[in-house]
């Protein structure tokens, strides 16, 4: 048998020593400031980012069909209203698929940002083909020149993962290689 009947033991109290500290700890009053500065409310917080969307559309002809209704109507963002702003932005580039970052806020506001259009599309619209080679060994689809890829390099360049405009036509160069494009110099 338990020694307590079934019930739980008596507890025991502990004790904690009490720490003297040698300054004194604020306990109310004026709050000093703080070394950042205050934050004050001319300045506004910047809106909660709920969604980032990535689309690869026309340029000129995004419509609230798929892919840009079901992608943008999921958050609630006014389709129309992006559908009118991305034409707009982007009427002067037409023929070419130009990628969209569309940032959706907790508002259901937005804003987006257009890149450049894929390295693919430029380099086909420059060797004047309508796509890369099935396989890149076989041989060749066409060809462009060594201008033409340092023109391509430079458009690219604010999209790439570098800083040189070298490295942006190696970059370059490695896709119409693989697309079975030949660099002619």
């Amino acid at each position: 048998m338990l020694p307590h009947h079934g019930r739980a033991p008596p507890s025991r109290t502990l004790r904690v020593p009490v720490i003297r500290r040698p300054f004194p700890v604020p306990t109310g009053g004026p709050v000093p400031p703080s070394p950042l500065g205050d934050p004050t409310p001319a300045q506004p917080m910047a809106k909660k980012v709920v969604a980032v969307i990535k689309l690869a559309l026309n340029a000129g002809k995004a419509n609230p069909a798929p892919p840009v209704g079901p992608a943008l109507g999921q958050h609630g963002v006014n389709i129309m209203a992006f559908c009118k702003e991305y034409n707009a932005r982007t009427q002067e580039k037409a023929g070419y698929v130009i990628p969209v970052e569309i940032s959706v806020f907790e508002d259901r506001s937005f804003t987006f940002i257009t890149k450049t259009p894929p390295a693919s599309v430029l380099i086909s619209k420059a060797a004047g083909i309508e796509k890369g080679a099935a396989t890149s060994s076989k041989g060749s689809v066409g060809a462009i020149s060594r201008a033409q890829l340092e023109e391509i390099a430079k458009t690219k360049l604010p999209d790439l993962n570098c800083t040189s405009v070298e490295s942006a036509v190696r970059i370059i160069a490695g896709t119409a290689r693989n697309m079975g494009v030949t660099i002619n110099d």
